[in-house]
């Protein structure tokens, strides 16, 4: 399998950002590491393992990046107000320097976002707020709010990355319509630590449909919990459907 490793000096994050490449070509889906994690974790939890198939054929192609989560969203030694400024930073940092990038890298006007946990919730965040980089997200495990980690704190930044604020009062049409011909995936377990992540699903199924845009909203069962070993089952079936519709 092809691989890369680049890393470079990110003028909108202030330091150097390393990341990943995986396959030579196909689809490109950008990863997202859980919380506070780092550009070799999909690869260190053998979740490169699990598509690799789709990546020597060419059909998917892998760009892991690291996170700022410990600096932003995690990082309970700053005011709110900070941490939402400081992902703002890393918003510019992948919409500016990562996904320029990947298009240099590959032919595909878009990418596609996925990710597990944090990633999950960084997945989806990225996928709504950008339909002009991303065309379909696969989330795993994520939060589409904000509230664990500020509380009821709100600003422009949190509002504007948290999906289930900011979806319901859009209505530009031409926003909307960038969704509903997208790939949106996403999924979570109904076991032990997964009850936030379902309440927030559910809230998005609701708004999703509202607005007549479909998505696959997909609830495993309750023996399903919030660990690798699921998210090794659910992210290669995800890759594998994908590429069965013709979609990848």
């Amino acid at each position: 399998m092809h691989t890369e490793y680049h890393k470079w000096y990110s003028p909108h994050l202030g330091k150097d950002m390393e990341l990943k490449i995986y396959g030579h070509g196909g689809k490109p889906i950008l990863v997202f590491p859980a919380q506070g994690g780092r550009f070799y974790e999909f690869e260190d939890f053998q979740m490169i393992g699990t598509v690799q198939w789709f990546l020597d054929n060419g059909i998917i192609q892998i760009f892991t990046v690291d996170s700022v989560d410990n600096e932003s969203w995690a990082n309970t030694g700053i005011a709110p107000w900070d941490r939402a400024a400081r992902h703002e930073s890393y918003d510019r940092y992948i919409v500016y320097e990562v996904m320029p990038f990947i298009r240099h890298k590959n032919p595909s006007p878009f990418a596609f976002t996925t990710g597990v946990s944090m990633g999950g919730y960084h997945s989806g965040n990225f996928f709504f707020r950008h339909p002009d980089c991303f065309d379909g997200c696969i989330s795993i495990s994520g939060l589409f709010q904000l509230n664990l980690f500020v509380g009821d704190y709100m600003d422009d930044n949190v509002y504007f990355n948290s999906p289930l604020h900011f979806l319901p009062r859009l209505h530009d049409d031409t926003i909307l319509n960038m969704y509903r011909r997208s790939n949106i995936i996403v999924c979570c377990g109904r076991g032990p630590w997964e009850d936030e992540m379902i309440k927030d699903i559910s809230a998005l199924k609701g708004i999703l449909e509202g607005k007549g845009i479909p998505a696959w909203i997909d609830m495993w069962g309750h023996d399903v919990n919030h660990d690798w070993p699921w998210w090794r089952k659910m992210f290669p079936y995800f890759i594998g459907s994908l590429h069965a519709q013709g979609v990848i």
